[in-house]
């Protein structure tokens, strides 16, 4: 009984101590226009030729690399595997979705890179990967503190994306691999490829 009172008290302190969210207003807004360029020549250079120690992960529609700028900034890559029937959509759709949406807890995409051949996104780097990888690794390091404050952060992201574009947004892929945790163990909710916005005819008919 001790144990749960500690437990409830202990979420209510966390949701008090939280900032509330406010809405985004245009000076939030990340529109790609204000991207940073990278040519995909900076991006095969950063990634090292897509060897396999930088390969983070395969999705259903490509693969996720770690990267490193000339700048030394890491950085994250997703490059489409344009051969698949649906890469284009997918890939057309997450920078729809991230390029218009802008909170603390949704990962930040730095820019995308587009041509005939290769199209990728390119996003922040989370140091301590994602909440699945720390559910399961021997060296766990999440206690309930963290537990509790990473279900409040991806709690925060989904109340938001509702509101925080013109058309109402639902991921459609919540899962803990789709949760990346930073630095300070901030959760961010990320992987937008087969995101629904509600209003536009097709996505409409699909939700």
């Amino acid at each position: 009984m001790f144990t749960l009172v500690a437990l409830l008290l202990t979420f209510v302190l966390i949701k008090c101590l939280k900032k509330p969210t406010k809405p985004s207003t245009n000076a939030d807004m990340l529109p790609q226009e204000t991207w940073k360029r990278i040519s995909q020549h900076e991006l095969v250079r950063a990634i090292d030729g897509f060897i396999q120690n930088n390969l983070l992960g395969r999705g259903s529609y490509g693969s996720v690399y770690k990267g490193r700028l000339d700048d030394r900034v890491e950085l994250v890559v997703e490059v489409s595997h344009l051969h698949l029937e649906g890469a284009l959509t997918s890939f057309e759709v997450e920078c729809e979705v991230m390029g218009h949406i802008h909170h603390q807890n949704l990962v930040k995409i730095i820019s995308s890179c587009s041509n005939d051949d290769f199209k990728s996104l390119i996003l922040e780097y989370m140091p301590n990967g994602s909440l699945e990888k720390c559910l399961y690794s021997n060296n766990n390091v999440l206690d309930i503190y963290h537990r509790l404050t990473i279900m409040i952060d991806v709690a925060s992201a989904l109340e938001y994306l509702p509101f925080g574009y013109s058309n109402p947004i639902i991921h459609c892929d919540l899962n803990p691999n789709n949760i990346l945790l930073d630095e300070n163990i901030v959760a961010h909710l990320s992987d937008f490829d087969i995101a629904k916005l509600l209003g536009e005819e097709n996505s409409m008919t699909q939700t």
